[in-house]
């Protein structure tokens, strides 16, 4: 009996203590979590993170509950998932890897915890990368990755996988095959139209994601429905909103046209009834777009704003910032009307946002940074792309969803990423401000977490001095 009340009485006290009996890397209170599917917002949650995944979400404390060695207020503060670019590169040589791996810090300290790299000449580095940073040794966002892209002879893009024949195809997807590729990016600076839309069709027959450029000699719906997943650029669906589009694709495949020469055409051809109309049938084939609004922005303002007092500069290797210049000088060579032309083409391009989200397309947030694509910065080029969404009529849960949300519906994981629910991954951005009032607010960055790693205001900012000091340290 003596026994029996001693024991009664150790359970009882183990009851009692206060000690956590759970081990958890991150416990985070007092959040206002953000649903970014409805835009609701949920007041004073907790998360438990372990091993870079939420083990628990309560509207209660969880600190008592689990032992952490980092333990977070979020007090007042928005709690988000972290923010997708979906539409990176890098590239440049080899002589520019080390350039390029220094970008990857610089996305995290901006609130980007994953990007899609859509192909350049560096794939090796980049799959490296990859599994460094998810075995948590390298400092960066997630990276998916195309590998090299499929082109044709001759492509005027470096890095790629050319082929000109159905065989060269298919031994080109057996090499991303054995390469573990994310998915497949496709462009047409030399590939013929017959070839782009067979191996279009193959990709989906292997079970891969697609997307890509548009042979302009193609229409964009027919591209469509071969089972393109997401045109990469909004100036394609320019093009099938054209009330033209047949005779410009006609006069592209007899060389009457060229890419650049059509582009005043579809601009003046514009038709809303058209676009609705093709847009339409892009949703019906679930054929997202990722538009990369900012660099065309940056390239028909040019004229008004040449980025050299950029503070962001200072991040940038000299290779890399050398690399932007051959857009520079061929912008600095339009004439008058042709500058005109370029700011009514952005303009245009930019308000299909809302048709295109009216008619049902999936909008994916991507920039386009990195290499050779003059003044688009890692990391805070995808804010600047998101504020052009909001100007140009999205609202900010719709510009929210398409850098949450949209990405990982394209690459097939919505069951890990976008929520900060139980058994998600926890990649998530403190924010001081409310996102759904004003989309700038995603620039009020108090902290982001990572691979089970948690980086407050002053990590971050440590993250963009390194970047400086590497810069600076370069001969």
């Amino acid at each position: 009996m003596k026994n029996a009340l001693l024991l009664g009485l150790c359970s009882a006290l183990a009851a009692c203590s206060s000690t956590p009996d759970e081990r958890a890397d991150i416990v985070i209170e007092n959040a206002q979590i953000i649903d970014m599917q409805t835009g609701a917002i949920s007041a004073k949650q907790s998360l438990a993170i372990r091993d870079g995944i939420i083990i628990k979400r309560s509207d209660k404390p969880l600190s008592s509950q689990y032992q952490s060695s980092t333990f977070i207020d979020a007090k007042g503060q928005y709690v988000m998932p972290g923010l997708w670019d979906m539409h990176v590169h890098f590239g440049g040589g080899d002589e520019l890897i080390e350039e390029n791996k220094q970008l990857l810090p610089l996305y995290l300290a901006y609130g980007v915890t994953t990007v899609r790299d859509a192909a350049a000449d560096l794939s090796e580095s980049v799959l490296s990368w990859r599994e460094q940073v998810k075995q948590g040794q390298l400092v960066g966002p997630t990276i998916f990755t195309s590998g090299p892209k499929l082109e044709g002879k001759g492509s005027i893009w470096p890095g790629d996988l050319e082929v000109e024949t159905t065989e060269e195809m298919h031994a080109a997807m057996d090499l991303l095959d054995s390469m573990d590729v994310d998915f497949i990016k496709i462009t047409d600076s030399a590939l013929t139209p017959e070839l782009y839309l067979k191996a279009v069709k193959e990709v989906k027959k292997r079970g891969y994601q697609i997307s890509g450029h548009i042979p302009f000699s193609l229409s964009v719906t027919d591209v469509s429905k071969a089972g393109l997943d997401a045109i990469e650029h909004m100036t394609y669906m320019l093009k099938a909103a054209a009330k033209n589009e047949a005779d410009i694709s006609a006069k592209v495949a007899s060389k009457e046209l060229s890419y650049r020469t059509s582009l005043p055409i579809i601009t003046a051809q514009f038709d809303e009834p058209t676009a609705i109309k093709k847009f339409t049938v892009l949703a019906n084939n679930d054929t997202a777009v990722v538009p990369t609004l900012i660099g065309g922005k940056i390239t028909a303002y040019i004229d008004e704003d040449n980025h050299q007092d950029d503070a962001y500069l200072d991040y940038l290797g000299k290779g890399l910032k050398a690399t932007y210049q051959w857009r520079v000088d061929r912008a600095n060579k339009d004439t008058p009307a042709q500058i005109k032309q370029r700011k009514e083409r952005f303009i245009k391009t930019a308000q299909l946002l809302p048709i295109a989200q009216q008619a049902g397309v999936s909008i994916i947030a991507g920039t386009d940074a990195g290499f050779l694509n003059s003044y688009i910065y890692p990391g805070l080029s995808l804010h600047q792309e998101l504020s052009i969404f909001t100007e140009y009529g999205l609202t900010p849960l719709q510009t929210l969803q398409a850098a949450t949300l949209a990405g990982p519906k394209f690459l097939n994981k919505q069951q890990q990423y976008g929520a900060l629910s139980e058994g998600k991954v926890a990649d998530l951005i403190l924010l001081s401000e409310n996102p759904l009032i004003d989309i700038r607010n995603t620039q009020t960055l108090k902290g982001v977490v990572s691979h089970s790693t948690f980086y407050d205001s002053n990590a971050l900012e440590l993250l963009k001095q390194q970047a400086k000091a590497f810069v600076a340290s370069q001969p």
